[in-house]
């Protein structure tokens, strides 16, 4: 490659490099327009051909009789607290719901540098404009939305009387296992019939673990399942993003998400680790859930040298719609949810799934390769449970598993190209000899090829074979909440980047640059496809740059699988390099002869 093309390589890198990590989430993220800090958010109400089109695309059209959050009147707001468990839930007299879970058994990770030191715990729907459980409706429905709190035998009720003569009664009773049942009653106390308008049960508010949560896109949203299929919908389908996470597909992002057909066996608002479930008893009608802004994280909440982003974090408002029914006169009207506020453990979401027969573990959201992925978990937490070594341990001790069980087909993949290699000269007269005719050239290679037991993919196959392996392993190390905060060696939090400093802001990662590195010595190695052009040959060792940039703020954990597997190809790559070559050598083409003057 000369050095016009370096440089041009070079430049399209750096530029990439700016594009992800500073000129994106800093100037071409559109803010919200401003407005008014007392300000009810207007819902967004769906247009007929836009439903038409597509059911699950909202547009974006103000409609006055919209569900609207409520307002609570001008009283001071009243809390309650109660303990059950390993989780805190905080009740909220405004809106009659939970305002908050803290989950006692997880510490409130944040990045290294931190300036407040804090000993808080993780809490779920903090910073949410309404409660867990507020009943969304009409003014009549809604009133002023303060409730009465009080502690029961069994957990906590909410009551509220409503002006049109109904009454809200809403029971909470904490559980095991981060379950907590709930039941809305309605009650008409009046001499006559009330039409109870329809309603929005909020389940809860995803948003980002912290501010710094570098894989929000693909792991804060909505989902739900209709008892056999998954769907989620992340923050990137309401950013409208296309390429890279960068461009937008339309002129503005979409701010509602409509799923569901009476088959809503149970719906979610979750992060990368954390989530809160609803769980009907029988599918329910159908779920919304709306983009909003969370209040921006204060200076104290960063780490040192990262100022407050210019860009409010997103949440997304998730709730279970219900008709609108008519109530006769001292009639009433109830129904239950049973409630999952806790982290995404995949032994303990299984269990659940088993005993309320659904598929609440495909909340983990392991994707295709589900299998590989659960398999992969299960035997990290049995090392590490078992033989008392840490994740960081056991991901170098898996990976090294993986490696010995594909060795025997990448050792005979990498004897083959180095058989290869050795009939270069051979082939590339072939090559030179039928340079005219190319169907015979390739032809006569592939004859060549069979006469000496090689073959041109034998150098894929292992990587073929591996590929359901390094994704199921991906989205395992993404998905388990056992790595967070888990520390090794320099590392302090394997479900984070090994930033070691910042450097003009920008993170210095140590374990990306290795795997880098690695990967660029494997590259090195690995001899070259025959038939190659040069110039090809150079920029697939100029590759493993561009996967650097890619994973570049990934996990640690990732990167660490990577960096060792790397070196693992390494070491079998020499080892193979030494064995002793086959004693024939392959004889070299027959020049064609030389024609013959005629004979005087």
């Amino acid at each position: 490659m000369d050095r016009k093309a370096i440089i041009v390589v070079s430049t399209s890198i750096v530029f990439i490099i700016l594009w992800v990590f500073v000129i994106t989430p800093k100037y071409l993220m559109r803010p919200a327009p401003p407005r008014p800090a007392n300000a009810v958010p207007t819902v967004t109400s769906p247009d007929a051909a836009a439903v038409a089109a597509d059911p699950a695309v909202i547009a974006t059209v103000t409609n006055a009789a919209a569900v609207q959050p409520f307002v609570a009147a001008a009283k001071a707001e009243e809390t309650l607290e109660l303990t059950h468990g390993d989780a805190r839930y905080v009740f909220t007299s405004h809106g009659g719901g939970i305002k908050e879970v803290e989950l006692l058994r997880y510490p409130e990770i944040v990045a290294k540098g931190r300036k407040a030191d804090t000993n808080r715990v993780v809490s779920l729907n903090t910073q949410a404009p309404v409660p867990i459980m507020a009943v969304l409706g009409d003014d009549a429905l809604q009133g002023d939305g303060v409730f009465a709190l009080s502690r029961t035998e069994a957990g906590v009720r909410a009551q509220k009387a409503l002006s049109n003569g109904l009454v809200m009664v809403k029971e909470f009773r904490p559980s095991s296992n981060y379950l907590f049942e709930t039941s809305v009653r309605i009650e008409n106390r009046s001499q006559e019939a009330v039409t109870v308008s329809a309603q929005e049960w909020v389940f809860g508010t995803a948003a980002p673990m912290n501010a710094l949560d570098k894989e929000v896109d693909t792991t804060v949203g909505v989902m739900w399942s209709d008892g056999q299929e998954t769907h989620d919908t992340p923050k990137s389908w309401f950013d409208n993003k296309s390429f890279m996470g960068c461009i937008t597909g339309q002129q503005n992002p979409r701010n509602e998400f409509r799923g569901g057909a009476d088959n809503v066996a149970w719906a979610a608002a979750h992060n990368q680790f954390f989530a809160v479930v609803a769980i009907p008893p029988t599918n329910a009608p159908s779920i919304v859930a709306r983009r909003l802004d969370l209040p921006k994280p204060s200076p104290e909440e960063l780490p040192e040298g990262v100022p407050v982003p210019l860009i409010a974090p997103a949440g997304f408002q998730a709730a279970i719609k219900y008709p609108g029914f008519a109530l006769e006169a001292g009639g009433s009207s109830e129904r239950c949810l049973t409630f999952y506020a806790g982290p995404k453990e995949y032994w303990r979401l299984a269990e659940i799934a088993k005993t309320r027969g659904n598929n609440l573990d495909s909340l983990m959201n392991f994707g295709w390769f589900g299998v590989v992925s659960r398999a992969l978990l299960l035997s990290m937490n049995w090392l590490h449970d078992s033989l008392s070594l840490g994740y960081g341990l056991a991901i170098v001790v898996i990976t090294i598993v993986i490696k010995m069980v594909f060795w025997p087909l990448t050792a005979a993949s990498t004897r083959s190209m180095k058989r290869m290699a050795a009939l270069q000269p051979q082939m590339k007269a072939l090559q030179e000899k039928y340079k005219d005719d190319p169907a015979k050239m390739n032809r006569k290679l592939m004859e060549f090829m069979r006469e000496h037991k090689v073959s041109p993919l034998g150098g894929c196959l292992p990587m073929l074979l591996q590929i359901p392996v390094f994704f199921g392993f991906f989205m395992m190390i993404r998905s388990a909440i056992e790595l967070r905060g888990a520390p090794f060696l320099w590392v302090p939090d394997l479900s984070q980047p090994d930033t070691l400093f910042m450097l003009a802001g920008f993170p210095v990662n140590l374990l990306p640059l290795l795997m880098g590195v690695t990967m660029f010595w494997q590259a090195k190695l690995t001899p070259p496809s025959p038939g190659m052009d040069p110039t090809q040959q150079k920029i697939m060792r100029y590759m493993p740059l561009m996967f650097m940039v890619f994973l570049y703020n990934y996990s640690a954990a990732l990167t660490l699988y990577w960096t060792t597997q790397n070196l693992l190809t390494i070491l079998q790559t020499k080892l193979t390099r030494t064995e002793p070559q086959a004693a024939t050598t392959p004889p070299a083409p027959t020049p064609a002869p030389a024609a013959r003057g005629k004979r005087k």
